[in-house]
């Protein structure tokens, strides 16, 4: 999956103020899959988010996109510790990455939505509403599923 030299210079474009920011940078400190720190698994959830909405033509507003997908697990704690109070990480963490990314980039409800749906089905409540959600939780599956399987 490549972006071409236009596509990766609108999601440069995009997530360039949001990327070099210190608070996510912490993201690398923290490790998702295997060996996947929560940054990296970001970074490939929003490429193949990028590419799946340009490649089959499905018309996702590319701001909401790209900000959703690269924020969806912003949530800036070690998930692995489950005596650190968060409780169910699979059913609380899109609402504390929601929540994060309202304070620290002031998102808007459109992309509050892809990060609080991004877990569905697991959270059943929480269905994608838009075509930026649906993508995003779709991207995070295939991206979480290859990083389990093939990074231990």
């Amino acid at each position: 999956m490549r972006l071409r030299p236009d596509e990766e210079a609108r999601l440069n474009s995009i997530l360039a103020p949001i990327r070099s920011d210190l608070r996510v940078q912490k993201m690398k400190n923290y490790i998702q899959h295997g060996r996947i720190t929560t940054f990296d698994h970001v970074e490939s959830v929003t490429r193949l988010s990028f590419w799946i909405n340009k490649r089959l033509h499905i018309g996702a507003d590319d701001r909401v996109l790209t900000i959703g997908a690269f924020l969806h697990d912003y949530y800036l704690y070690d998930w692995h510790v489950t005596d650190d109070g968060h409780g169910l990480h699979g059913f609380s963490h899109s609402n504390t990455a929601k929540e994060n990314a309202i304070n620290d980039f002031g998102i808007g409800k459109r992309t509050q939505d892809v990060i609080e749906s991004h877990m569905w089905p697991l959270n059943i409540t929480k269905v994608p509403k838009s075509r930026a959600a649906w993508i995003v939780c779709i991207a995070d599956k295939c991206v979480s599923t290859r990083e389990t399987l093939l990074c231990r």
